[in-house]
């Protein structure tokens, strides 16, 4: 029994070189329509925005550094911030909704 994969990204520029959409296509991965470079709907954006700036202040000097720290502020995450974007995305949602695409206050 084969796997069904579906595939998301941000629709950035850089994201829909000809050979990566051949390749989707060749592969038979299903694409997710997502608006243009979209992180009001990301539950993911918020996080990176949480680990870049941990790691920024503890100033990794080389690229082992670098790794280990990510790794560490990663799992540092405290599950109640995940939950909290999770419980908070329908309000989200809604706001893009109302606001037919633009910009809300997410």
């Amino acid at each position: 029994m084969g796997r069904s994969w579906t595939f998301l990204d941000d629709n950035d520029p850089k994201h829909k070189a000809k050979l990566t959409l051949q390749w989707l296509q060749q592969k038979k991965v299903k694409v997710l329509e997502w608006p243009s470079q979209s992180p009001h709907l990301n539950i993911i954006e918020p996080l990176w925005g949480d680990l870049k700036r941990a790691v920024h202040a503890r100033s990794p000097k080389t690229l082992h550094d670098l790794e280990a720290f990510c790794q560490d502020e990663w799992a540092a995450i405290p599950p109640a911030r995940i939950q909290g974007l999770t419980d908070n995305y329908y309000k989200r949602l809604h706001a893009v909704i109302d606001a037919k695409g633009g910009n809300t206050q997410y």
